[in-house]
């Protein structure tokens, strides 16, 4: 490494000369008035960097890291893989064994609703796929005008064009000229800023809002509703009892397609394969990526319902061929790691130790965090974790923005040793760890949390 290294330079120097990162302010980080990490290393639930400091990945990544880090099984899988097939394409009916194996895989995981899995790169790319596959669905059933997408105010879908339009956080789209016009959003289905209002009360405050966004735009304009089956990026929020079975009634009452984006959700994160399990949700499409992998390679899927998959055959019958694929579709060696990484999970029970892990983690920062008036909620599901910060008295208020409380948090937490997320909407942070995490790291995770939130109050 270091012979490719200017020797004036520094990693940190050089990384700031030549890379454009994302989601960072490029003029500040360009000048070096913004933080920096390089980390060189990766070892269970820790990585270290490149001043030798040992902390906690408390978000996984990017949620992604599910078998946690340094996991030799995978890297064996890998290797063979590129010695025996490094590439090939599964264009034209062109195949090799992994990806049959592991389509087979997905679609027994999934149950009997999925009929067929195409296979990209990233989650956003899965959802570029969904859309596509919407309006194609409704192109051979007759009905070109139900083409849009409605998404939620603070869902995380991705950064691509339609996919970033998806995305109900304006962080995402500013100067880019997004959302793409046929895509709508509804309520964030997060009960703690609805008012007074009771949980289930909101729930089908949340169905009404989408209903009635339905009958605004025209049914017959409407082909698809994506939701995660909890929010994610937008605050960490479990949906409030009732909600996906008064959200899918009304999607049912105006044939409309359900998207469900699972890419944070599966492959135990909350406690289950699936976040569809968890909340009984039956998807005409599920998106996957990041724990498919644990982002050891680079691998997303969108599996096919029933619906669907019947007009596709139809359509090919009347188009021909299918125009839709990746180069990388199905790459050898990122289903090799998939297959590798899935064994773990299971083999592991790392979905089960997701829910008990993860519940011990969540009543040890409540009760860590108690004292703290400026606390508003600790909640999650599985190892999904998040903590929101409100502004003291009533009613209930943001903190002012100035204070850009959570980062400070965020920042503090890296201090004490533990990576926390600062997430965009309000002041909240997130905790997303591997899910081989421990009750010993999870109660060290509880102790750096604490210490962080005390040094962060202290300070206003």
């Amino acid at each position: 490494m270091s012979e490719t290294i200017p020797a004036h330079l520094s990693l940190e120097e050089l990384d700031r000369q030549t890379l454009l990162h994302p989601l960072t302010h490029v003029s500040r980080y360009a000048s070096g008035n913004s933080p920096q990490r390089v980390v060189e290393r990766g070892e269970g639930v820790r990585v270290i960097d490149s001043h030798g400091r040992s902390v906690i990945d408390g978000f996984s990544g990017l949620y992604c890291v599910n078998v946690g880090y340094g996991r030799e099984e995978i890297v064996t899988a890998m290797a063979e893989q590129a010695r025996t097939l490094a590439y090939y394409h599964v264009f034209a009916g062109a195949t090799h064994p992994q990806a049959i194996a592991l389509g087979a895989r997905l679609l027994e995981m999934a149950g009997p609703r999925m009929k067929r899995v195409f296979f990209g790169l990233s989650g956003s790319d899965a959802n570029e796929t969904q859309v596509k596959l919407v309006w194609y669905y409704n192109n051979v059933r007759g009905l070109p005008k139900k083409k849009k997408i409605i998404a939620r105010h603070r869902a995380y879908h991705g950064a691509t064009i339609m996919s970033g339009s998806l995305t109900g956080i304006p962080l995402y789209h500013g100067a880019f000229d997004l959302p793409f016009g046929l895509v709508r959003h509804t309520t964030a289905p997060d009960p703690f800023w609805g008012g007074d209002m009771d949980p289930a009360r909101f729930a089908q405050q949340c169905a009404d809002d989408l209903d009635a966004l339905i009958r605004a735009e025209g049914p017959e304009t409407v082909g698809a509703f994506i939701a995660e089956p909890m929010i994610g990026t937008g605050g960490i929020v479990p949906p409030p009892p009732g909600y996906w079975a008064l959200v899918q009634e009304v999607l049912r009452q105006h044939d409309v397609l359900l998207i469900l984006d699972e890419v944070i959700t599966a492959f135990g994160r909350t406690g289950a394969m699936f976040g569809s399990d968890v909340w009984g949700i039956e998807p005409d499409l599920v998106s996957l990526a990041k724990g498919l992998t644990s982002g050891y390679a680079p691998l997303s899927a969108v599996l096919v319902g029933e619906r669907v998959w019947e007009a596709l055959k139809e359509g090919s019958d009347r188009h021909g061929i299918l125009g839709h694929g990746f180069t990388w579709s199905a790459h050898p060696v990122c289903a090799a790691v998939a297959m590798a990484n899935l064994d773990i999970i299971e083999r592991e029970g790392l979905a089960a130790n997701a829910r008990e892990v993860g519940a011990f983690l969540r009543a040890g920062l409540a009760a860590r965090l108690a004292k703290h008036s400026i606390v508003g909620e600790i909640r999650g599901e599985g190892l999904l974790a998040a903590v929101e910060f409100v502004a003291e008295g009533a009613p209930r208020r943001h903190l002012p923005k100035e204070w850009a409380f959570s980062s400070r948090v965020s920042a503090l937490c890296l201090e004490e040793g533990v990576l926390a997320r600062p997430i965009p909407f309000g002041d909240i942070i997130g905790l997303a760890p591997p899910l081989i995490l421990n009750r010993e790291d999870a109660a060290l995770i509880i102790d750096m949390v604490g210490r962080a939130v005390d040094r962060a109050v202290s300070e206003h």
